[in-house]
């Protein structure tokens, strides 16, 4: 089982990888995330939240059922986000390494 600290440290980048695919809301941003990573509603909001106050998403309402749905939909920043989670994964696969490497000692 995942590490929840390097669980928490992945989350931003699940939700703005589920935005990059297109406009959502929270709800269906779970039932997306869900295949590869479990998210509550409680955690996923201030994840909104911060990724909103940072710039990466943006934020609006529509009416569905008589009541509001906010829908988030990723910006530029957000983007750029994603792209230096990848470009820091060469260093997170080097520690994966040097870790590994370690059990055979």
């Amino acid at each position: 089982m995942l590490d929840p600290q390097i669980k928490k440290g992945l989350l931003e980048v699940c939700v703005l990888s589920v935005l990059r695919r297109g406009e959502s809301h929270g709800y269906r941003i779970i039932k997306d995330l869900a295949p590869v990573i479990q998210i509550s509603e409680s955690t996923l909001y201030p994840i909104l939240r911060r990724l909103e106050g940072a710039g990466c998403l943006t934020v609006h309402s529509v009416e569905h059922n008589g009541r509001l749905r906010k829908i988030y939909r990723i910006t530029e920043a957000g983007i750029e986000q994603i792209g230096s989670f990848l470009d820091g994964w060469p260093e997170l696969l080097q520690i994966y390494e040097f870790i590994r490497k370690g059990e055979t000692l």
